[in-house]
Protein backbone atom coordinates (compact mmCIF):
# COMPACT_ATOMS: atom_id res chain seq x y z
CA UNK A 1 0.00 0.00 0.00
CA UNK A 2 1.47 3.39 -1.03
CA UNK A 3 2.50 5.75 1.77
CA UNK A 4 0.77 9.14 1.65
CA UNK A 5 2.59 12.43 2.16
CA UNK A 6 2.66 13.26 5.87
CA UNK A 7 2.35 16.97 5.08
CA UNK A 8 -0.54 17.31 2.58
CA UNK A 9 -2.05 13.85 3.14
CA UNK A 10 -3.25 13.70 -0.49
CA UNK A 11 -0.36 12.74 -2.74
CA UNK A 12 1.84 9.67 -2.67
CA UNK A 13 5.10 10.13 -0.76
CA UNK A 14 8.21 9.75 -2.95
CA UNK A 15 10.88 10.14 -0.28
CA UNK A 16 11.61 9.95 3.42
CA UNK A 17 13.47 13.04 4.61
CA UNK A 18 16.87 12.09 6.05
CA UNK A 19 16.72 15.11 8.35
CA UNK A 20 13.31 14.57 9.95
CA UNK A 21 12.15 11.10 8.87
CA UNK A 22 8.91 12.52 7.38
CA UNK A 23 7.49 10.90 4.24
CA UNK A 24 6.77 13.63 1.68
CA UNK A 25 5.58 14.09 -1.88
CA UNK A 26 7.82 16.06 -4.24
CA UNK A 27 5.93 19.37 -3.93
CA UNK A 28 5.86 19.29 -0.12
CA UNK A 29 9.55 18.38 0.02
CA UNK A 30 10.47 21.27 -2.29
CA UNK A 31 8.42 23.69 -0.17
CA UNK A 32 9.88 22.38 3.13
CA UNK A 33 13.46 22.57 1.85
CA UNK A 34 13.07 26.07 0.40
CA UNK A 35 11.25 27.38 3.49
CA UNK A 36 13.98 26.06 5.81
CA UNK A 37 16.63 27.88 3.75
CA UNK A 38 14.46 31.02 3.83
CA UNK A 39 14.10 30.77 7.62
CA UNK A 40 17.88 30.36 7.94
CA UNK A 41 18.42 33.52 5.86
CA UNK A 42 15.82 35.55 7.77
CA UNK A 43 16.81 34.36 11.27
CA UNK A 44 20.50 35.14 10.70
CA UNK A 45 19.74 38.36 8.75
CA UNK A 46 22.21 37.27 6.07
CA UNK A 47 21.28 39.92 3.50
CA UNK A 48 20.06 43.50 3.26
CA UNK A 49 17.74 44.82 0.57
CA UNK A 50 19.71 46.19 -2.39
CA UNK A 51 22.91 44.23 -1.79
CA UNK A 52 24.91 42.64 -4.60
CA UNK A 53 25.62 38.98 -3.73
CA UNK A 54 28.14 36.70 -5.43
CA UNK A 55 27.23 33.00 -5.41
CA UNK A 56 30.35 30.81 -5.31
CA UNK A 57 29.64 28.40 -8.18
CA UNK A 58 31.62 25.23 -8.84
CA UNK A 59 29.04 23.35 -10.91
CA UNK A 60 28.58 20.78 -8.13
CA UNK A 61 25.29 19.88 -6.43
CA UNK A 62 25.66 22.31 -3.49
CA UNK A 63 26.43 25.45 -5.49
CA UNK A 64 23.86 24.56 -8.19
CA UNK A 65 21.11 24.07 -5.60
CA UNK A 66 22.26 27.27 -3.84
CA UNK A 67 22.04 29.30 -7.07
CA UNK A 68 18.60 27.85 -7.88
CA UNK A 69 17.17 28.40 -4.38
CA UNK A 70 18.70 31.89 -3.98
CA UNK A 71 17.17 33.04 -7.29
CA UNK A 72 13.82 31.47 -6.38
CA UNK A 73 13.68 32.94 -2.83
CA UNK A 74 14.93 36.33 -4.01
CA UNK A 75 11.90 36.52 -6.33
CA UNK A 76 9.41 34.83 -3.95
CA UNK A 77 10.18 37.01 -0.91
CA UNK A 78 11.52 40.11 -2.66
CA UNK A 79 14.94 40.11 -0.98
CA UNK A 80 15.91 42.83 -3.47
CA UNK A 81 19.30 41.26 -4.15
CA UNK A 82 21.36 41.49 -7.31
CA UNK A 83 22.77 37.97 -7.79
CA UNK A 84 25.94 36.99 -9.66
CA UNK A 85 27.87 33.73 -10.14
CA UNK A 86 31.56 33.59 -9.22
CA UNK A 87 33.74 30.61 -10.17
CA UNK A 88 37.36 29.68 -9.56
CA UNK A 89 39.32 27.71 -12.17
CA UNK A 90 41.99 25.81 -10.24
CA UNK A 91 43.48 24.37 -13.41
CA UNK A 92 42.65 20.67 -12.93
CA UNK A 93 42.46 18.98 -16.34
CA UNK A 94 39.58 16.54 -16.71
CA UNK A 95 37.78 17.91 -13.66
CA UNK A 96 37.47 21.67 -13.33
CA UNK A 97 37.33 22.33 -17.09
CA UNK A 98 34.31 20.00 -17.29
CA UNK A 99 32.59 21.42 -14.20
CA UNK A 100 33.00 24.98 -15.52
CA UNK A 101 30.98 23.96 -18.59
CA UNK A 102 28.16 23.12 -16.14
CA UNK A 103 28.55 26.56 -14.50
CA UNK A 104 28.29 28.22 -17.92
CA UNK A 105 25.05 26.31 -18.59
CA UNK A 106 23.77 27.37 -15.13
CA UNK A 107 24.51 30.97 -16.05
CA UNK A 108 22.21 30.68 -19.07
CA UNK A 109 19.55 28.72 -17.16
CA UNK A 110 19.38 31.21 -14.26
CA UNK A 111 20.21 34.28 -16.36
CA UNK A 112 22.86 35.50 -13.91
CA UNK A 113 26.17 37.25 -14.70
CA UNK A 114 29.25 35.00 -14.35
CA UNK A 115 32.87 35.81 -13.48
CA UNK A 116 35.61 33.15 -13.62
CA UNK A 117 39.00 33.75 -11.99
CA UNK A 118 41.87 31.30 -12.40
CA UNK A 119 44.84 30.25 -10.28
CA UNK A 120 47.05 30.68 -13.33
CA UNK A 121 46.17 34.36 -13.80
CA UNK A 122 46.25 35.12 -10.05
CA UNK A 123 49.25 33.04 -8.92
CA UNK A 124 51.03 31.87 -12.06
CA UNK A 125 50.37 28.22 -11.12
CA UNK A 126 47.70 25.64 -11.94
CA UNK A 127 46.81 22.80 -9.55
CA UNK A 128 48.13 20.33 -12.14
CA UNK A 129 51.55 22.04 -11.96
CA UNK A 130 51.40 22.27 -8.14
CA UNK A 131 50.62 18.55 -7.76
CA UNK A 132 53.58 17.70 -10.00
CA UNK A 133 55.83 19.53 -7.54
CA UNK A 134 54.24 18.74 -4.15
CA UNK A 135 52.72 15.29 -4.68
CA UNK A 136 49.24 14.07 -3.66
CA UNK A 137 49.41 14.29 0.13
CA UNK A 138 49.23 18.01 0.94
CA UNK A 139 47.90 19.36 -2.35
CA UNK A 140 44.49 20.17 -0.79
CA UNK A 141 46.23 22.64 1.56
CA UNK A 142 47.47 24.64 -1.44
CA UNK A 143 44.10 24.49 -3.20
CA UNK A 144 42.05 25.50 -0.14
CA UNK A 145 44.25 28.49 0.71
CA UNK A 146 44.46 29.72 -2.89
CA UNK A 147 40.72 29.25 -3.52
CA UNK A 148 39.71 31.31 -0.49
CA UNK A 149 41.84 34.24 -1.64
CA UNK A 150 40.78 33.78 -5.29
CA UNK A 151 37.10 34.06 -4.29
CA UNK A 152 37.82 37.32 -2.47
CA UNK A 153 39.73 38.72 -5.44
CA UNK A 154 36.94 37.74 -7.82
CA UNK A 155 34.35 39.27 -5.49
CA UNK A 156 36.29 42.55 -5.43
CA UNK A 157 36.41 42.54 -9.26
CA UNK A 158 32.62 42.08 -9.31
CA UNK A 159 32.19 44.69 -6.55
CA UNK A 160 29.84 42.43 -4.58
CA UNK A 161 28.80 43.15 -0.98
CA UNK A 162 28.77 39.49 0.09
CA UNK A 163 29.73 36.02 -1.09
CA UNK A 164 27.43 33.10 -0.32
CA UNK A 165 28.89 29.60 -0.44
CA UNK A 166 27.26 26.18 -0.74
CA UNK A 167 28.59 24.79 2.55
CA UNK A 168 25.96 22.40 3.91
CA UNK A 169 25.34 20.87 7.36
CA UNK A 170 27.60 17.89 6.61
CA UNK A 171 30.47 20.23 5.62
CA UNK A 172 30.13 22.27 8.81
CA UNK A 173 29.98 19.16 11.03
CA UNK A 174 33.06 17.70 9.27
CA UNK A 175 34.95 20.95 9.88
CA UNK A 176 34.03 20.89 13.58
CA UNK A 177 35.35 17.30 13.86
CA UNK A 178 38.56 18.15 11.95
CA UNK A 179 39.29 21.14 14.19
CA UNK A 180 38.62 19.07 17.34
CA UNK A 181 40.96 16.34 16.09
CA UNK A 182 43.65 18.92 15.23
CA UNK A 183 43.17 20.84 18.47
CA UNK A 184 42.73 24.02 16.43
CA UNK A 185 40.92 26.24 18.93
CA UNK A 186 40.99 29.39 16.82
CA UNK A 187 39.29 27.74 13.82
CA UNK A 188 36.96 25.70 16.03
CA UNK A 189 35.68 28.94 17.50
CA UNK A 190 34.69 30.43 14.15
CA UNK A 191 34.00 27.44 11.86
CA UNK A 192 30.31 27.18 12.84
CA UNK A 193 29.58 30.87 12.17
CA UNK A 194 26.87 31.22 9.52
CA UNK A 195 28.38 34.49 8.32
CA UNK A 196 31.66 36.34 8.63
CA UNK A 197 31.97 40.09 8.90
CA UNK A 198 34.56 41.89 6.79
CA UNK A 199 37.90 40.94 8.36
CA UNK A 200 39.92 43.65 6.65
CA UNK A 201 40.66 45.24 3.31
CA UNK A 202 40.46 42.79 0.43
CA UNK A 203 38.18 40.40 2.36
CA UNK A 204 34.51 40.19 1.40
CA UNK A 205 31.96 38.99 4.03
CA UNK A 206 30.70 35.43 3.48
CA UNK A 207 27.61 33.49 4.47
CA UNK A 208 26.25 29.93 4.30
CA UNK A 209 22.51 29.85 3.50
CA UNK A 210 22.62 26.01 3.34
CA UNK A 211 24.30 25.65 6.75
CA UNK A 212 21.46 23.52 8.18
CA UNK A 213 20.63 21.60 4.97
CA UNK A 214 21.67 17.93 4.94
CA UNK A 215 23.81 16.83 1.99
CA UNK A 216 21.40 13.95 1.27
CA UNK A 217 18.49 16.39 1.00
CA UNK A 218 20.46 18.66 -1.33
CA UNK A 219 21.07 15.64 -3.59
CA UNK A 220 17.35 14.72 -3.46
CA UNK A 221 16.34 18.32 -4.22
CA UNK A 222 18.70 18.49 -7.22
CA UNK A 223 17.52 15.06 -8.44
CA UNK A 224 13.77 15.71 -8.23
CA UNK A 225 14.14 19.25 -9.61
CA UNK A 226 16.27 17.80 -12.46
CA UNK A 227 18.95 20.46 -11.91
CA UNK A 228 22.00 20.45 -14.16
CA UNK A 229 25.07 19.75 -11.98
CA UNK A 230 28.49 18.10 -12.18
CA UNK A 231 28.87 15.11 -9.87
CA UNK A 232 32.49 13.90 -10.26
CA UNK A 233 34.81 14.14 -7.22
CA UNK A 234 38.09 16.05 -7.57
CA UNK A 235 40.79 13.72 -8.92
CA UNK A 236 43.31 15.08 -6.41
CA UNK A 237 41.22 14.68 -3.24
CA UNK A 238 41.32 10.93 -2.33
CA UNK A 239 43.90 11.50 0.42
CA UNK A 240 42.30 14.66 1.85
CA UNK A 241 42.06 14.71 5.67
CA UNK A 242 38.42 15.83 5.34
CA UNK A 243 37.59 12.48 3.70
CA UNK A 244 38.33 10.61 6.93
CA UNK A 245 36.17 13.00 8.99
CA UNK A 246 33.41 12.54 6.39
CA UNK A 247 33.55 8.74 6.64
CA UNK A 248 33.37 8.93 10.45
CA UNK A 249 30.40 11.33 10.27
CA UNK A 250 28.54 9.11 7.78
CA UNK A 251 29.00 6.14 10.13
CA UNK A 252 27.54 8.21 12.98
CA UNK A 253 24.65 9.38 10.78
CA UNK A 254 23.73 5.80 9.83
CA UNK A 255 23.23 5.01 13.53
CA UNK A 256 21.78 8.38 14.58
CA UNK A 257 20.60 10.73 11.77
CA UNK A 258 20.62 13.73 14.14
CA UNK A 259 24.42 13.34 14.63
CA UNK A 260 25.13 16.00 12.00
CA UNK A 261 23.04 18.66 13.74
CA UNK A 262 24.28 17.50 17.15
CA UNK A 263 27.91 18.06 16.11
CA UNK A 264 27.06 21.51 14.68
CA UNK A 265 25.20 22.59 17.84
CA UNK A 266 28.11 21.33 19.97
CA UNK A 267 30.50 23.44 17.91
CA UNK A 268 28.22 26.48 18.21
CA UNK A 269 28.07 26.18 22.00
CA UNK A 270 31.74 25.51 22.71
CA UNK A 271 33.46 28.36 24.52
CA UNK A 272 37.15 29.02 25.07
CA UNK A 273 38.42 29.32 28.63
CA UNK A 274 39.43 32.84 29.67
CA UNK A 275 43.13 33.47 29.42
CA UNK A 276 43.71 31.16 26.44
CA UNK A 277 45.99 32.97 23.99
CA UNK A 278 44.37 33.32 20.56
CA UNK A 279 46.03 34.40 17.29
CA UNK A 280 45.78 38.13 16.63
CA UNK A 281 44.41 38.95 13.18
CA UNK A 282 46.63 41.30 11.20
CA UNK A 283 47.55 41.77 7.55
CA UNK A 284 50.20 40.21 5.34
CA UNK A 285 53.14 42.58 4.84
CA UNK A 286 53.52 41.41 1.25
CA UNK A 287 49.99 41.28 -0.25
CA UNK A 288 47.84 42.95 2.45
CA UNK A 289 45.54 39.93 2.91
CA UNK A 290 44.38 38.96 6.43
CA UNK A 291 46.99 36.99 8.37
CA UNK A 292 48.05 36.28 11.95
CA UNK A 293 51.69 36.12 10.80
CA UNK A 294 53.99 38.53 8.96
CA UNK A 295 53.22 36.62 5.75
CA UNK A 296 49.85 35.10 4.90
CA UNK A 297 49.61 31.39 4.13
CA UNK A 298 49.09 32.07 0.42
CA UNK A 299 52.31 34.09 0.11
CA UNK A 300 54.32 31.46 2.01
CA UNK A 301 52.96 28.64 -0.17
CA UNK A 302 53.70 30.65 -3.33
CA UNK A 303 57.21 31.44 -2.12
CA UNK A 304 57.82 27.73 -1.53
CA UNK A 305 56.57 26.83 -5.02
CA UNK A 306 58.60 29.56 -6.73
CA UNK A 307 61.76 28.62 -4.83
CA UNK A 308 61.27 24.90 -5.43
CA UNK A 309 60.75 24.35 -1.68
CA UNK A 310 57.25 22.81 -1.57
CA UNK A 311 57.25 22.09 2.18
CA UNK A 312 57.80 25.75 3.11
CA UNK A 313 54.07 26.38 3.67
CA UNK A 314 53.34 22.97 5.22
CA UNK A 315 53.74 22.87 8.98
CA UNK A 316 55.21 25.57 11.21
CA UNK A 317 58.00 27.53 9.55
CA UNK A 318 57.15 31.01 10.92
CA UNK A 319 60.77 31.61 11.97
CA UNK A 320 61.72 31.66 8.28
CA UNK A 321 59.29 34.49 7.42
CA UNK A 322 61.85 37.22 8.19
CA UNK A 323 64.33 35.56 5.84
CA UNK A 324 61.72 35.33 3.11
CA UNK A 325 60.69 38.98 3.52
CA UNK A 326 64.28 40.20 3.38
CA UNK A 327 65.06 37.86 0.45
CA UNK A 328 67.84 36.18 2.43
CA UNK A 329 69.07 32.80 1.18
CA UNK A 330 68.17 29.77 3.31
CA UNK A 331 70.86 27.54 4.76
CA UNK A 332 71.65 24.23 3.06
CA UNK A 333 70.06 22.35 5.96
CA UNK A 334 66.84 24.42 5.74
CA UNK A 335 66.61 23.91 1.98
CA UNK A 336 67.16 20.16 2.30
CA UNK A 337 64.26 19.90 4.77
CA UNK A 338 61.91 21.94 2.61
CA UNK A 339 62.75 20.35 -0.76
CA UNK A 340 61.64 16.86 0.17
CA UNK A 341 58.30 15.94 -1.39
CA UNK A 342 58.02 12.72 0.64
CA UNK A 343 55.36 14.26 2.94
Amino acid sequence: MPVLCSSCGDKRAVLKRPKTGHSLCKECFFWAFEEEVHQTIVAAELFKHGETVGIAASGGKDSTVLAHVMKLLNERYNYGLELMLLSVDEGITGYRDDSLETVKRNQQQYELPLKIVSYEELYGWTMDAIVKQVGLKNNCTFCGVFRRQALDRGAIMLKVDKICTGHNADDVAETVLMNVLRGDIARLRRCTAISTTSEGEGVVPRCKPLKYAYEKEIVLYAYFKKLDYFSTECIYSPNAYRGYARTFLKDLESIRPSSIMDVIHSGENLSVREGVKMPVQGTCTRCGYISSQALCKSCVLLEGLNRGLPKLGIGKHHRLHDKILSQQPLTEKEERKLKSVDF
